[in-house]
């Protein structure tokens, strides 16, 4: 199955293997580790890129995806469907390469995905947490529409550092 997305100056899509050389370069970037969970390596390699994508492509329900512009995978966007109680919820999470910062696709890219969501599976809540720092991505959920729901006290470490986590979630009935 192939997802596309074509938006104003991006596209979501399924992630395709010739996608490895352009993730490893847009993804092998510190200051985009810093932001999300350790399971994100870095360095980021051209076989952590093989990896992801093999894993990314092998799901069923598929719900992980490329940003691409001009056809390059520059950054990643997706959502976790939960289970149990939590089965209408989605945890959400993105990234883009540093290039591209600055631009409003990832806010156009969550805004698109969260309704993709919503239509494709039986969600009514969809979230993301943030690490206290990246207010950044905090301005992207709320141009998205999501809203701030709560703040976890030294909820996260990363790098060696143990900071709050902010909660920002959407609701549809």
């Amino acid at each position: 199955m192939n997802m596309e997305l074509r938006l104003t100056n991006s596209v979501i899509r399924s992630w395709h293997p010739m996608d490895a050389d352009s993730l490893a370069a847009h993804a092998d970037n510190p200051k985009i580790w810093k932001n999300v969970r350790d399971v994100f390596p870095q360095p980021y390699t051209q076989q952590d890129a093989i990896r992801w994508i093999q894993l990314a492509r092998s799901q069923v329900p598929e719900t992980h995806f490329a940003i691409a512009v001009d056809g390059a995978a520059v950054g990643a966007i997706g959502f976790v469907l939960k289970k149990d109680v939590y089965r209408r919820s989605a945890e959400v999470g993105y990234w883009l390469g540093e290039d591209y910062w600055g631009r409003g696709i990832v806010a156009e890219a969550l805004r698109a995905l969260t309704d993709y969501a919503f239509a494709s599976h039986d969600l009514c809540r969809i979230y993301a947490g943030v690490f206290e720092w990246n207010t950044a991505s905090m301005r992207v959920l709320e141009k998205a529409g999501y809203s701030f729901e709560a703040r976890l006290r030294k909820a996260v470490t990363k790098d060696n550092m143990t900071a709050d986590e902010f909660v920002y979630a959407t609701i549809r009935e």
